[in-house]
């Protein structure tokens, strides 16, 4: 047989690059996402399954590049990105109140997605080039290397991916060192922020009260939050459904493709971000706790490929790519079941849509090449 055409080395150029665990993991969660679909947007399954294609083979490619690669790469998509975002803010398309697309001839793009993995990997490529010699100025620059980008995410207005790339910075400056010192203030300050606002909420919701640093539609998603039945069929109508539809699952949901407040239309963007009210209303507990311990086996994963990478690059990506899969997964189902103010984060791997798709299994892809190459130096 010509070697070239001995199925055991394509079978073996095609599996090599991917963690089989990581892999199992996310095709359960994508099965998941097929089943839901077939319930709550049929006609979707198409475009889903062409999205899944994509995503996946952008996963094997990252897959096969090395973290070396990947580091060269960090501070020139970091730069590209912000340009990017700098043409967004002079030139970009607006669309329902938000100018977040660059259109470039042939398609829209949304340069802000792109930040969600230039993040990470310039924050861990900036500590990796200061290792053995990090200092507390190093993570005042890392800091402004973050706020940059989200400053001009935020002004977009997208508070959503904001969170995201805030989240996915604050992660690689944890696992690097970042003091109590500086984390602790912060901290204590959201907090009392938070116990603020629902101690005032009836005060500082009424009309005409301005937010400093708020526009008033993320005025109205917080209030809402407090008071979903202060505006039942505006802005409280999301919450009201979703939880609605939640709570009428019980333990073991009314049946697949026997959701009422999916079928009936009650439950807005069932297949996008409140996806998962589909899931607890026609699987119920059962069917939530499953998913969690898939997402629980996922990040669990990922920590472990974290925690034996052979370089402080690697590790601090690995760490931050893996507790921003866990990010999406808590504020999607905490803003679905009334707990956070809804942002816009789908539900990770589960949701419809391409973009967000392929940038997790772009993650995804990272992590497999840590690991591959983890085990190529023996270590």
């Amino acid at each position: 047989m010509n070697p070239r055409l001995d199925p055991r080395k394509w079978l073996s150029f095609l599996l090599s690059p991917l963690d089989g665990p990581l892999m199992l993991l996310v095709l359960a969660l994508t099965a998941y996402s097929a089943v839901i679909m077939v319930s709550a947007s049929p006609e979707r399954l198409g475009t889903l399954a062409v999205n899944t294609a994509v995503a996946f083979f952008v996963m094997w490619v990252a897959a096969r590049i090395p973290p070396q690669r990947m580091m060269s790469i960090a501070l020139p998509l970091y730069v590209i990105g912000i340009v990017l975002l700098v043409a967004v803010a002079l030139f970009g398309d607006v669309s329902k109140g938000a100018r977040r697309w660059l259109n470039i001839g042939i398609t829209r793009i949304q340069p802000s997605e792109l930040m969600k993995i230039a993040m990470p990997l310039t924050l861990a490529w900036y500590f990796q080039s200061r290792e053995g010699m990090i200092r507390g100025r190093d993570f005042l620059i890392a800091i402004s290397l973050l706020l940059l980008p989200v400053g001009l995410i935020a002004k977009q207005p997208d508070l959503g991916t904001a969170i995201l790339v805030t989240a996915s910075g604050f992660f690689v400056l944890f696992f690097a060192g970042l003091t109590w010192r500086l984390i602790l203030p912060v901290a204590v300050v959201g907090i009392v922020g938070i116990a603020s606002i629902v101690a005032m909420g009836d005060t500082i919701c009424q009309p005409g009260v301005d937010w400093p640093g708020l526009r008033e539609y993320q005025k109205h998603r917080v209030c809402t939050l407090l008071d979903p039945t202060s505006d039942p069929l505006g802005k409280g109508f999301h919450i009201i459904q979703s939880t609605i539809a939640i709570g009428s699952g019980g333990v073991v949901g009314k049946g697949w493709g026997n959701g009422t407040q999916t079928h009936l239309d009650f439950l807005p963007e069932r297949h996008t971000d409140f996806i998962f009210a589909v899931l607890t209303e026609e699987f119920g507990l059962v069917g939530a706790l499953i998913l969690v311990v898939i997402y629980i086996l996922l990040i669990f994963r990922g920590l472990f490929i974290a925690a034996g990478a052979p370089t402080l690059f690697s590790r601090l990506l690995a760490g931050a790519l893996t507790l921003i899969f866990f990010t999406y997964a808590l504020v999607n189902m905490g803003m679905v079941s009334g707990i956070l103010p809804v942002v816009g984060v789908p539900l990770p791997f589960v949701s419809y849509g391409g973009t967000a798709l392929v940038t997790l299994c772009l993650g995804v892809g990272m992590l497999m090449s840590i690991q591959r190459h983890r085990r190529r130096v023996g270590t």
